[in-house]
């Protein structure tokens, strides 16, 4: 699959972002502390590292561990990433992208900590938080 141009925005505009990726497909991730950040689950899609952001002085980035840091728009809130320190990796918002339409949930992570009051219909690939953590190489949360 060749490289996608994306396109997406905060809520008011402040920041803008581009992603070239290769990544149609979002997944959401049930871990307490995406579900804390958002009120559900990240709806998201690995962006990778060939991300550009503008609109800098608009962000706002909270170190959520060591080896990651969330953004988001400190002038309308909305959430812009999450952001692998090491790896320089981004994971971003489904939603924040204008082709969020071309997007296909296939993959649900941390799944034994999704609670009991929702739950999706696509049949999807699920991954427990070890599993997670064993695929990346031991990154966390």
């Amino acid at each position: 699959m060749s490289k996608t141009t994306m396109n997406g925005q905060c809520l008011c505009g402040a920041v803008t972002v581009k992603a070239s990726t290769n990544v149609a497909h979002a997944g959401a991730c049930h871990c307490n502390m995406c579900r804390r950040w958002g009120g559900g689950p990240l709806m998201a899609l690995d962006c990778g590292t060939d991300v550009s952001i503008k609109g800098e002085d608009s962000i706002t980035r909270y170190s959520s561990s060591e080896w990651a840091e969330r953004g988001f728009c400190s002038a309308c809130g909305t959430h812009l990433f999450y952001h692998l320190k090491g790896k320089g990796q981004y994971i971003m918002p489904a939603g924040l992208f204008d082709a969020e339409s071309a997007l296909t949930l296939d993959h649900q992570i941390f799944i034994e900590e999704k609670p009991g009051y929702y739950d999706f219909a696509n049949d999807t690939h699920n991954m427990t938080g070890a599993e997670v953590f064993a695929s990346a190489g031991g990154d966390e949360q």
